[in-house]
């Protein structure tokens, strides 16, 4: 069983998901997609275990050997995605009982377990696979249920904000096929350590950096990069709050890990002086990305809104990373991507308390109502801080590795931006707290208050609420583990191992 792992960590979601729709019953659904994430998750932290201990994990389906057959191929970079996946995947689906009662009819539940779990074996098998290919078609498993789950709502804004996802993603993933496509009429083959080694000796053709060049622009397309980031904003506001705080953890992140596996795994450029015109690219929309969209969080209305686009400001610090070219800017890049996951998992999970007792995450309606959920809005603040980088939170750990790395190579406008990046943050996180714990009700809003206030917040809601929260802290203050599984997976493309 244990030499099977990486293939059972992508088959049982997905033969999971239909089994969720033959229970029919929306409780039966739940129970039975969180026990199929929560066996996710454990073969994930076997995986991450045997890849530290035994090293790169090879496993051929059907016994067909690479590059005939289709590899799926565990590193510490995709252990750790994966286990940052499922990790996110199942406190999600634990709070999902709770957290979707007032946003998707019970009838229509067990089709929202359904397509969760389809989007799940997606993403997870996008990070798992070797082939480029396959890369493709789960790509378009993840998305296809993504786009359902969106648009499950009662919210009917999230069939606009589904369909333009839709248009999107389409367009995104044609990229990817074309630029799939073109390697492998100059090489022969799909799997990706066989195409990094087929590739250098074709890299001058025209055809390789076109192939580039699709996919590049396909998975900044699904990673919601400055300025093809339009979809993400209506995406995230729309959709039901749990979907927003599974997106946000998992879905951007799939494809900031594509990114780095093609990037310097996969390509390979024939002249410094491409690869040099490549990363001030990535510098420079990263840098765009963080001052553009965290300027934009400061003016909206709607809590949800901000955090969107919050998580475009916070990917465009990960770009800057790959950007970089480095060891290090690699490892800063990896940090953040788990330290995010964690910061928004967490943050939207508070709107979902939020959502649930007031029906309502518009800035105007929570004056004052820090006074009547303190804790709840204590964890938006703690998430708040680790979001703006402060020391003793897990966001200030990956500022402080991405500032070394450009330290190292002396970009010291990098560091500047990074700081008003910082900066920002602290203004839109301020506007919150402002209203929330320092403004009083007017009485419109403290009778509507206190009419949609009438029960506790789900304990089932609560403990992964806090979970994500408290991971903040903790990793902020003890970071040896992401430190060290990042440190590795930057040492697969510069470290030769």
């Amino acid at each position: 069983m244990i030499s099977h792992l990486p293939i059972l960590q992508v088959i049982i979601p997905l033969l999971g998901a239909p089994a969720c729709l033959l229970l029919g019953k929306a409780r039966l659904s739940w129970i039975f997609a969180t026990v199929v994430a929560l066996i996710t998750f454990i073969i994930s932290v076997l995986l991450l275990i045997q890849v530290n201990e035994q090293g790169t994990i090879s496993y051929m389906l059907g016994g067909w050997e690479a590059p005939w057959g289709i590899e799926y191929r565990i590193d510490y970079l995709n252990a750790f995605v994966l286990a940052i996946i499922s990790a996110v995947g199942t406190l999600t689906l634990i709070a999902a009982n709770d957290g979707i009662k007032k946003e998707i009819d019970e009838a229509r539940q067990p089709l929202f377990y359904v397509s969760f779990l389809l989007c799940f074996a997606g993403l997870l098998g996008i990070t798992a696979t070797g082939d480029a290919f396959n890369v493709f078609v789960f790509l378009e498993i993840s998305s296809l249920s993504m786009y359902t789950i969106i648009a499950l709502g009662k919210d009917r804004r999230a069939l606009w904000a589904s369909y333009q996802y839709l248009i999107v993603g389409t367009i995104g993933a044609t990229f990817i096929l074309v630029g799939i496509g073109l390697m492998y009429s100059m090489t022969g083959t799909l799997n990706m350590v066989d195409l990094a080694e087929r590739l250098p000796p074709v890299a001058e053709s025209k055809s390789v950096l076109a192939s580039y060049a699709f996919i590049f622009v396909g998975v900044s397309l699904k990673l919601a990069l400055f300025p093809l980031h339009f979809w993400l904003p209506n995406a995230y506001t729309f959709s039901p709050g749990i979907v927003t705080a599974f997106l946000a953890a998992t879905a951007t992140k799939v494809a900031v890990y594509l990114l780095i596996r093609f990037d310097f795994g996969v390509f390979e450029m024939s002249s410094p002086e491409v690869k040099q015109t490549i990363n001030r690219l990535f510098i420079t929309l990263g840098i765009a990305a963080t001052l553009i969209a965290s300027w934009t969080a400061i003016k909206q209305s709607d809590i949800k809104r901000m955090l969107a686009y919050s998580s475009v400001a916070q990917i465009g610090y990960m770009i800057i990373g790959i950007g970089l070219d480095s060891s290090s800017g690699v490892q800063a890049s990896v940090l953040h991507l788990f330290n995010h996951a964690l910061m928004k998992g967490g943050l939207f999970l508070v709107l979902v308390a939020i959502a649930l007792q007031l029906g309502s995450t518009q800035l105007k309606d929570l004056q004052g109502i820090a006074k009547r959920m303190p804790w709840t809005f204590f964890g938006f603040v703690l998430g708040g801080l680790s979001l703006i980088g402060v020391p003793l939170t897990a966001g200030f750990i990956s500022k402080w590795y991405l500032v070394s790395a450009a330290a190292e190579q002396e970009q010291w406008y990098i560091i500047a931006f990074v700081l008003i990046g910082s900066l920002l943050a602290v203004a839109y996180i301020w506007r919150v707290v402002e209203v929330a714990w320092f403004k009083s009700a007017d009485s419109e809003i403290a009778n509507q208050q206190q009419q949609t206030m009438p029960e506790k917040i789900p304990l089932l809601l609560l403990i992964p609420l806090w979970i994500l929260i408290l991971s903040n802290i903790y990793f902020g203050i003890d970071a040896r583990f992401p430190i060290y599984f990042s440190q590795q997976a930057a040492n697969l493309f510069f470290g030769g191992l």
